[in-house]
């Protein structure tokens, strides 16, 4: 194995979305990430939230599966789930018992809610996790209904994605002082936090509450996609003064004096229906050629069938192949300790185990 993590062993428990996102990081790193799962649930292995993992099945309801599980346990770093709260202490394999087999583990919970709080036995999804985090109501275009950014925000981002950090820290806070602990890890908490920089915005710029009104929410004419004359899109970020002033040279726009007034609300709209305009009267291979590379802060709007193909991607090869399914590449890239290509999940072969007597 390579990659940062190299010596990193990981229980995971099988669970959908955040929790494998989370094991799939750690894999790309190095981790040695052993996914639990029911005897009769073997996991889809062409998913790329399965690679790189290491199978063992147990059934946790009975005797014998909670004792694998255990001894798993006591030769591990971190252990990860993502059940309802209360449901590993019914299972025999809490915190309380596992950090006793184990005094060093770092056990990482992923749940919506959050292990406490009046919502923390409910049921919910993504969608539900933004909404209540102050993040959905900020979605959207002026005059319609808030948008879900698809599963992003609250599974990804401010899931799986925060459940990875807080296992790096916890793992690097062990290995100090050699003793584990619980992370509680809220995809609610997480969607809140991933607003932070809103929040400031709020406090100092003034950021209305109103839905694409805003400056980096569809609200400006400089900071949006825009369809092209064949059906595509091309998406624009010009919101420093340098940038935008070539963005206006590029389109034709330098001497327009209507233009030239960046930064006054009063007048996106206006300024954005003439762009939209001006976008639809060349293809969007058209305007690559016009603006890619550029200090415009320009990109196509690629599909997912197309962004492999794009040269800068296929360059720094960010997407990989594996077993014929297309996906993203581990990612960061680390200098030294470069992440390993990632393998399609295996049966967790271990002598010591199998040959394991069960109590």
């Amino acid at each position: 194995m390579s990659g940062p993590l190299s010596g990193i062993r990981i229980i995971e428990m099988a669970g959908i979305g955040p929790g494998p996102f989370c094991g799939m990081m750690l894999a790309d790193q190095g981790a040695e990430v052993i996914l639990v799962h029911r005897p009769e649930g073997v996991p889809d292995l062409r998913d790329p939230l399965m690679r790189s993992r290491k199978l063992v099945a147990a059934d946790l309801k009975s005797p014998e599966g909670q004792e694998r599980v255990r001894a798993l346990v006591r030769s591990a770093d971190g252990l990860i789930e993502g059940f309802r709260p209360g449901v590993m202490e019914r299972l025999g394999l809490g915190p309380d018992i596992l950090l006793q087999d184990n005094p060093r583990l770092v056990y990482g919970r992923m749940t919506g809610w959050g292990q406490n709080g009046p919502y923390a036995q409910a049921a919910g999804h993504d969608i539900n996790y933004i909404a209540l985090a102050g993040a959905l109501h900020s979605y959207g275009r002026a005059g319609e209904k808030p948008t879900p950014p698809i599963n992003m925000v609250g599974d990804f981002g401010g899931g799986g994605m925060l459940l990875a950090f807080g296992m790096a820290a916890a793992l690097l806070e062990a290995h100090r002082n050699g003793q584990g602990q619980v992370i509680d890890c809220a995809m609610v908490d997480g969607a809140a936090l991933l607003m932070s920089m809103i929040w400031g915005f709020r406090a100092t710029a003034g950021w209305s509450e109103e839905r694409g009104t805003n400056l980096l929410d569809t609200g400006s004419h400089f900071y949006d996609s825009y369809e092209t004359a064949d059906g595509k899109y091309i998406a624009l970020g010009s919101i420093e003064p340098q940038f935008y002033s070539l963005l206006l040279k590029l389109t034709g726009l330098a001497e327009d004096p209507a233009f030239q007034a960046q930064m006054d609300e009063a007048a996106w709209p206006v300024l954005k229906a003439r762009l939209s305009a001006l976008f639809l009267t060349r293809t969007r291979a058209e305007w690559c050629a016009l603006m890619e590379h550029s200090d415009v802060c320009f990109a196509p709007v690629l599909s997912m069938s197309e962004a492999p193909a794009h040269p800068h991607n296929a360059e720094r090869g960010t997407f990989v192949e594996l077993e014929g399914v297309v996906q993203p590449a581990p990612a960061p890239r680390f200098s030294r300790t470069p992440a390993a290509s990632p393998v399609v999940a295996a049966p967790f072969a271990d002598a010591n185990f199998e040959n394991l007597v069960i109590p």
